[in-house]
Formats: structure tokens, C-alpha cells, sequence
């Protein structure tokens, strides 16, 4: 163990998404267990910058693994950006005398960890917490498994009033440049049509699908939108061109919007984090940095921060294969 680490920081960076509190009790316990102080950083980076810390035992992380949000907080930084933002979190750091930190976050979460490990040869590792599951280097990230049964669950009431009034539905989904939210949602759900970032389907095809659904006597059905989608400005739009083409279907738009983000925690992210949380603490105390917590099949993996950031995670395509299946 690298003898020096006597204090380690935790917080939170980014979107909020559901296990980070699992996360941050893990990694509070784990240096508990360990007899190294733990001290929590409010804010992300900018609780950083500006010394915003508290000591945390095992005790003060009762009662939240189960538990949306951070207790942590989270907040943009665009002073991180800056030479002089990250100088004066270094300073504070050094004040508190804490030896190294866990981020939890995404990808601009880990680029501001890389650039500061680079900069001052600071102890970090990373843990993957973003509800789109778009982090290189984890088969799932901390939330995604919540958000995509929340989604589900939205859909199943969703469909219940399409039937009831033979309409069609627009869901849009969180996801920005990547589907995985969609997909898994919308096989899940049984969604008549899957619209992905990573698949330009185009307009016509959209078309064709509603047509064949509408000839094999569906009276009612479900189009899951991921928000990044490229073939059409907004979901807004997609209505509009459905309805200017095909005056046949009664259309209606929902975006679920935050909800995804919110809600308890299921069992798989709090187990996942908890993992995380230990395979963290445990690599700091190896004399590891720069290194980012992930899972591949069901083994923690530790991948390069710099890795990690490059590109997003790929979009399953034998899922969409079975998509296509299912939409028949």
C-alpha cells in the first residue's frame, strides 16, 4: 500500500444520477475500514476550488444508499477550466491536507481529473457515474441500469393511454450523442421503433414502419426518441412530419425529460457502486492513479483516464439486431 495516503477526497462532478450516494458510502466506509480519513468535497470542482469540504465517517453516510442525487452536490466549474482555478484547487487540497481523490462523474468530470493529475502528479481515480452508460472502458455505469427501468416503467403508462385513444407516441429519451437509453428502453418496452444517434434511419423508413404497423391492425404505438437523434431537429419535429404525411395517426409527444435522473437507486447500480466505491479506495492504497473503475462482464477493470475520455461506448448491435426483430 503507498504508505503516504493518509486522507483521501470524495465528490461528485457532473449530472447527478442515481448510485452515486452508494458510491460516495462505499468509498467513505471503505477508507473507514481501512482506518484513512475520508473527507467529502461539496460541489465538484468547485467546492474544490474554494475549500468546501467536511469529514466524513461511516457513520455520516447512513440511510442514503438508497437514495437519487448526491448528498455530495454537484455544480458546473468553469473555472476548473483554468490553469489558475485548478492552481487555487490544488492549494486547498494541499491545505486540507488530503492525498488524493475519488471523482465520481462522466466525461468532462474525468477530463478535469486528467488535466489536474497532469498537472500536480495527484493521486485520482475514477468512477464512472452518468446515466447514458457512454463512459469507454465500463460495460455499465453508475445509473444507467435505474434510469432505463424508469424509462420502462414511463413507457408502460405511456402506452396505456395510447391504446385507450389509438394514438401514436413520441417518447424522447436522455442520451445525447449515444442511444444506449433508447434501446435498451425501447426493447424493453416493446416500442414499435427505436430512433439512435448512431443509426440514421431517416425519415422515410419512420414512415414505411408506421405504415406496416398500421396495415397489420396496431391502433396504437410507440416511438422511443433518443434526444440526440439525427433525423429530425427536435422530437417536435418528427410529430409534425408524421402528421403532414400520415393524417391517419393522432399524434402525441413526451419527454420525459429529469425524471430519468431521479428516483431510488435499483439493486444492481447500488451493488455496482458499492463495488466501485471499494476497487477505488483499494487502487489509491496500491499506489495507482489515473485510472478509472469499470466493469466488463461481471470483473472490476481499471482503465487509463485519458482511454476512458477518448470515445464513447458502442452501441450493442446485436440488440438492435433483436430491435428489428421485434418491431415486426
Amino acid at each position: 500500500m503507498a504508505s503516504e495516503i493518509k486522507k483521501i477526497g470524495v465528490f461528485t462532478s457532473g449530472g447527478d444520477a442515481p448510485g452515486m450516494n452508494a458510491a460516495i458510502r462505499s468509498v467513505v466506509r471503505t477508507c473507514a475500514y481501512l482506518k484513512i480519513e475520508c473527507v467529502g468535497i461539496y460541489r465538484g470542482y468547485q467546492g474544490m476550488i474554494e475549500g468546501d469540504f467536511k469529514t466524513l465517517d461511516a457513520r455520516s453516510v447512513n440511510n442514503i444508499i438508497n437514495k437519487g442525487g448526491t448528498i455530495l452536490k454537484s455544480a458546473r466549474c468553469d473555472d476548473f477550466r483554468t490553469k489558475e482555478g485548478r492552481k487555487k484547487a490544488y492549494d486547498q487540497l494541499t491545505k486540507e491536507g488530503i492525498d488524493a481523490f475519488v471523482v465520481i462523474g462522466g466525461n468532462g468530470s474525468f477530463t478535469g481529473a486528467l488535466l489536474f493529475t497532469q498537472e500536480y502528479d495527484f493521486p485520482v481515480i475514477g468512477i464512472p457515474g452518468t446515466i447514458d452508460n457512454d463512459i469507454l472502458g465500463s460495460s455499465f455505469t453508475i445509473g444507467f441500469d435505474t434510469a432505463i427501468n424508469t424509462v420502462v416503467d414511463a413507457i408502460d403508462k405511456i402506452r396505456d393511454t395510447a391504446s385507450s385513444h389509438n394514438r401514436l407516441f413520441f417518447v424522447e429519451v436522455m442520451g445525447r450523442d449515444v442511444g444506449h437509453i433508447a434501446l435498451n428502453a425501447g426493447v424493453g418496452a416493446g416500442a414499435e421503433e427505436i430512433l439512435i444517434p448512431e443509426q440514421n434511419l431517416g425519415l422515410e423508413r419512420l414512415l414505411d414502419s408506421l405504415k406496416r404497423s398500421k396495415a397489420s391492425g396496431k391502433s396504437s404505438s410507440i416511438v422511443i426518441v433518443a434526444e440526440g437523434d439525427k433525423i429530425g431537429k427536435n422530437v417536435f419535429e418528427l410529430k409534425e412530419y408524421v402528421e403532414e404525411h400520415l393524417p391517419i395517426y393522432d399524434v402525441r409527444v413526451s419527454v420525459l425529460g429529469h425524471m430519468q435522473r431521479g428516483g431510488n437507486p435499483t439493486c444492481y447500480d447500488r451493488v455496482l457502486a458499492s463495488r466501485m466505491g471499494v476497487k477505488a479506495v483499494e487502487s489509491i492504497l496500491e499506489g495507482k492513479s489515473n485510472l478509472m473503475v469499470g466493469i466488463r462482464d461481471t470483473n472490476l477493470v481499471l482503465t487509463p483516464l485519458a482511454e476512458a475520455i477518448k470515445a464513447h461506448t458502442e452501441i450493442d448491435e446485436e440488440l438492435i439486431r433483436v430491435s428489428d426483430i421485434m418491431t415486426t
